[in-house]
């Protein structure tokens, strides 16, 4: 429980995501002042479930003087609006990556939450893993040294079966950007966070392996698989990327992203190679790292415990995982609201911008075929 009176909170959105936004505000002590879906209907089924009020309307939330922040998950062609509107009404607001369907949506929010003057943040959960920060906090102590390359992939295989659809699927609703953009945006994010470096420029490919899906609506859950007698329609969001990059300092790396790599669930993974040392992460098995150095006795496997920093909150043998990553991020949330200043680490809008121009690199790269660079934040 926070040593403060946890703010107020309204959730914006009834799907899954929302649900683990929900569980994490509880676990921080919040108190859900109500829940906005996409009808009225479904607003008052979603707070019956939830024990609080339902919206009908993001006017009706916004006009509840009670409600400090605002949590939007809803589809991505929604982030911006209700974003921006939460802002401009006063409000803290956590927003669901990306910001927006486009590089200039994001940046008209980044704008907005630095002329609301709130907190504004962005949920890159994964970096909240205890070992994640002990990586983080091993480069910074100069125990790895100058890089020498960066590598990894991000793999699901959720979107395997040609009748598996969603919003996510249709540009307007999800962005011209599928795979990379969902998936491939927390590996750049979590690589830059762990290893210092800004990805300066960029060389991408894309491609789409299931030419058609069900058609895809607002209301489409993600992953969901469509009817059989459904319409489909033409894909035109990858399936999967593969990225040469370079960062600022002239580190190579190389990405591959996937959402039809069969059996693989949630793989992101990653390893930095330095001149004093390696190291592996793998976010389906966070308790473990692997460090790697110069001979024979060299490697070494490091299990998390809790010496591993604030995050790390159970001891070796009893796991912590994707949830506990989420309460801790909310948990900031919550700390930085109340005391004015944002915990080491927090994800914010200018993450969020930082991601939609690496994305923006990405489609024009794959595009093209040329080499493109990612703009500065």
């Amino acid at each position: 429980m926070a040593p403060y009176p946890p703010p107020r909170a309204a959730v914006i959105g009834a799907g899954m995501i929302a649900e683990v936004h929900r569980r994490a505000l509880r676990a921080a002590g919040a108190e859900l002042a109500g829940v906005l879906a996409s009808t009225p209907e479904r607003s008052a089924e979603t707070a019956a479930a939830w024990g609080t009020r339902g919206y009908a309307s993001l006017e009706e939330l916004l006009a509840d003087d009670s409600v400090a922040v605002v949590h939007v998950c809803t589809p991505n062609h929604l982030h911006a609006e209700q974003a921006e509107r939460a802002l401009d009404a006063g409000r803290h607001v956590v927003c669901e990556k990306p910001l927006g369907v486009s590089a200039a949506e994001a940046e008209r929010l980044a704008a907005a939450a630095e002329r609301a003057g709130k907190v504004a943040a962005v949920p890159f959960v994964y970096r909240y893993h205890p070992l994640v920060r002990e990586l983080r906090a091993r480069r910074e102590s100069g125990e790895f040294g100058a890089w020498h390359l960066i590598h990894g992939s991000y793999l699901q295989d959720w979107m395997l079966a040609p009748e598996a659809s969603g919003w996510r699927v249709a540009p307007e609703l999800g962005g011209a950007s599928r795979a990379f953009a969902d998936i491939g945006s927390h590996w750049c994010d979590l690589v830059e966070f762990v290893t210092g470096e800004r990805f300066a420029e960029l060389s991408a490919a894309r491609s789409t392996v299931v030419a058609e899906r069900p058609a895809a609506t607002a209301k489409s859950f993600s992953g969901a698989a469509g009817a059989g007698d459904a319409p489909t329609s033409a894909v035109t969001t990858e399936d999967a990327a593969a990225l040469l990059l370079r960062t600022t300092g002239g580190t190579l790396a190389t990405a591959t992203v996937s959402q039809v790599s069969a059996g693989r669930k949630n793989r992101l993974w990653f390893e930095v190679d330095g001149e004093r040392g390696s190291a592996v992460f793998d976010q389906e098995n966070p308790e473990t790292v692997w460090l790697g150095g110069a001979g024979p006795e060299g490697d070494r496997i490091v299990h998390r415990d809790t010496v591993h920093g604030p995050y790390s909150v159970l001891p070796a043998g009893h796991p912590q995982g994707y949830t506990d990553c989420f309460n801790a991020f909310v948990a900031d949330v919550l700390a930085a609201i109340a005391t004015g200043s944002a915990p080491e680490g927090l994800p914010t809008f200018a993450d969020g911008l930082r991601s939609a121009r690496i994305v923006d690199a990405f489609l024009s790269s794959s595009a093209t075929g040329n080499w493109t660079k990612v703009t500065a934040s």
